[in-house]
């Protein structure tokens, strides 16, 4: 090879030239650059509706709107409405040719309508590709993203992140299978002891709309129920949606679809199936091959077709609310659903939330429980050890045991398995009148007391001190911290009953289910494993620590987590027996003891109403920096009804310690203010936060040591 002014082309003096076969191998191996799509520049424009409306995937406030791109021509037939697409977006005014908008960076987007012209003005980029003609998006979908933005204050691109799962092409390139026909209506089952239960399936299979609360019956059968409600909305010829908490309950439910209706008619959507599994199975739904989904809350944006009946199981597990943002919870989403497409709404639990107590309450939706002698003969035998018990028992003071816990394991364990729940680590202790135990709450927002290093009462919500608390109940002055009890109870059973074996179940090992055999199995809340049979006996093991957590929702959550254990005891005419370490004079222990998590929700709601607590009233949470947080509060333009509690500080968190989702970054110093308006003025609300932090981000101050983050009916308000 020979360069242009005539020398040699070699390497160093001497050496041989390169052989140009050697550069043709290596041009042959090198890994070529990927192709960028073409800009258009100087194509034609489709000859019809030559305008697309696209949504940009930005994700930021201020850029909640849709953009018009001109459609080439050569993009006109797979341009459709619902389609991804790749648009550059950023350009300037002054790269404009030819009359037309050119550079900027590519970025994602849906194509959302095809428009005669434009209302903007100047010149339009063209649309850069097709990602696929796959139509993902439809008016339906966009309407409930749009819904599920506005109430939560956040962008409709985030929404459907969460709603549109990630593309694959093998996935697309696969046909779905043909839809079955519809089956036929199934029996009652065991829906037949619930009051109203048989007439409730009977409007499902008519095509009804009926809306329901359900309290189950402790047992395994709930869910074979929720499957013959959707066998039933199918006999209708409508398709049917249920939400579940977990993977452990989706397994329950497909495996009680599977038997009821056979393969082939329910797809089952969660996060933790793999990126092409889980597009494989959203487009069958999308595609109307077929109507059922089951799934966690990845699957509340489920596009099911004609859907007829929305299912929601223990809404009032944490694993509802979503992580990313803007943080919806799937309640709310399927009513907003069930309220868009008018369909029937079925929400299950063995508890009762107080938001499902307000729906009843309120006329949205009728109960559907069994009667008192019903729930008698399903539910086990609870009974209590108190602080008199255990100030009492002397092998509770040496070996952190009562002795009637070790009784009823040493009796139970003759006869099946023993659960024992021993509540998670980290509860952080709130104080309560030490006469009572009513909680220690504010004069002036009724928000929980906190003990300060210097002795002094300081609320957690406004951030005043209180001087002089007295109890509202029964006039004490005394107040005490109400976690108390054994951590190490597990351990003592373990040397207990040395030759029983002892299997655990949590956060790093959960087990699904356990063999019929006696065996001690020792679980957090939410991982306790199904028994083969069931139970024989449970222990509710220090119940100061659930009751203590400085959150609204500690009393509601300690009874529904004490019910989801002892749900799985055998009932108490087959001898399944429940105790419960925690003062019987408190009231969800109460209900407890009654099985009555209707009746304890219906007061917790009038409670609330007479407070302004939440569901009754909407709040909002602001946290950030504390020049950020005064900035943003002094500039959001709120309701006139709206009352700012705060703001007070966060607890830092250490670098090395668990860190909660919505939490500041390790070691920073963050402030909260909560803001509550009453009933009809959550929209409002919404908007006046979304407005001020789309202004705060096109200034440009959203980021960094500014941030301020805005969080729509935190589940933890302290």
């Amino acid at each position: 090879m020979s360069r242009e002014d005539g020398r040699d082309g070699g390497g160093a003096e001497g050496a041989p030239p390169e052989q140009l076969a050697f550069i043709r191998e290596s041009v042959r191996k090198a890994k070529g650059p990927r192709a960028k799509p073409r800009t258009w520049r100087g194509a034609a424009l489709a000859p019809e509706l030559p305008v697309a409306r696209v949504l940009v995937d930005k994700g930021v406030l201020h850029l909640d709107r849709y953009f018009d791109y001109a459609v080439p021509e050569e993009l006109d037939a797979d341009a459709q409405p619902g389609v991804r697409v790749r648009v550059r977006f950023g350009a300037g005014r002054h790269r404009v040719r030819e009359g037309r908008r050119e550079g900027g960076g590519l970025i994602d987007g849906f194509l959302v309508e095809r428009l005669a012209e434009s209302d903007y003005s100047g010149p339009l980029a063209a649309l850069a590709q097709v990602v696929s003609p796959e139509r993902v998006l439809d008016d339906e979908l966009l309407g409930l993203a749009r819904a599920v933005a506005d109430r939560y204050a956040g962008s409709l691109a985030d929404v459907l992140q969460l709603a549109v799962p990630p593309r694959s092409a093998k996935a697309e390139q696969r046909p779905s299978p043909d839809p079955l026909p519809p089956p036929a209506a199934p029996g009652a089952g065991s829906w037949g002891r619930y009051e109203h239960g048989e007439a409730f399936l009977r409007a499902l299979a008519s095509g009804g709309a009926p809306r329901a609360v359900w309290n189950a019956l402790p047992g395994p059968e709930w869910s074979a129920e929720i499957a013959r409600a959707v066998a039933a909305t199918l006999a209708g010829g409508r398709g049917a949606l249920v939400v579940v908490p977990d993977g452990r309950a989706v397994a329950r439910v497909d495996a009680a679809l599977t038997e009821l209706l056979g393969t082939g008619r329910h797809a089952v959507l969660t996060a933790d199936a793999g990126p092409e599994k889980r597009y494989r199975e959203w487009l069958a739904v999308r595609r109307g091959s077929v109507r059922v989904v089951v799934g966690t809350r990845a699957a509340m944006f489920a596009p099911v077709r004609n859907l007829g009946l929305v299912v929601i199981w223990d809404d009032g597990d944490d694993s509802h609310s979503e992580l990313h943002a803007p943080q919806p919870h799937a309640r709310e989403v399927l009513l907003l659903r069930a309220a868009q497409d008018k369909c029937a709404f079925l929400l299950g639990s063995w508890s009762c939330t107080v938001e499902a107590a307000q729906l009843v309450e309120t006329g949205w939706a009728r109960p559907l429980v069994a009667s008192r002698e019903r729930v008698r003969g399903a539910a086990p035998l609870v009974r209590t050890v108190g602080d008199q018990d255990l100030a009492r028992d002397e092998a509770a003071r040496a070996a952190r045991l009562p002795t009637l816990a070790w009784q009823v394991v040493r009796d139970a364990l003759r006869s099946g398995p023993v659960l024992v729940q021993v509540p998670r680590r980290g509860y952080v202790p709130r104080l309560a009148c030490a006469n009572c135990r009513a909680p220690a709450r504010c004069r002036h927002c009724a928000g929980p007391l906190e003990a300060q290093e210097a002795g002094a009462l300081r609320c957690g919500w406004c951030g005043r001190e209180e001087g002089s608390w007295h109890c509202a109940e029964c006039g004490g002055y005394r107040l005490r911290a109400q976690v108390v009890g054994a951590r190490r109870t597990a351990e003592e059973l373990g040397r207990a009953f040395p030759a029983v074996p002892v299997r655990t179940s949590g956060r790093e090992h959960v087990l699904d289910t356990v063999p019929g055999a006696p065996a001690l199995v020792v679980s957090t809340p939410g991982a306790e494993p199904v028994a083969e049979g069931g139970y024989a006996a449970a222990l509710l093991l220090d119940g100061w620590a659930m009751l203590g957590r400085p959150d609204l929702r500690a009393g509601e959550d300690a009874l529904r987590r004490w019910i989801g254990a002892a749900g799985l005891v055998r009932p108490q005419t087959a001898g399944g027996i429940v105790v419960a370490v925690a003062e019987p004079t408190l009231r969800p222990v109460q209900a407890l003891v009654r099985w009555d998590p209707v009746g304890h929700a219906v007061r917790e709601l009038a409670e609330r109403a007479e407070l302004g607590f939440p569901p009754v009233s909407r709040m909002a949470a602001v946290s950030g920096a504390v020049a950020a947080v005064g900035e943003f509060l002094r500039a959001v333009e709120l309701p006139a009804e709206a009352e700012v509690l705060g703001p007070v500080p966060v607890p830092v968190v250490s670098s090395g310690g668990p860190r909660r989702v919505g939490a500041p970054p390790p070691g920073e110093w963050w402030e909260r203010a909560l803001i509550r308006v009453p009933p009809g003025k959550g929209a409002a609300l919404a908007a006046a936060l979304k407005a001020a932090q789309a202004a705060r981000m096109a200034r440009g101050a959203g980021g960094g040591e500014a941030a301020v983050r805005v969080r729509i009916d935190p589940p933890d308000i302290g």
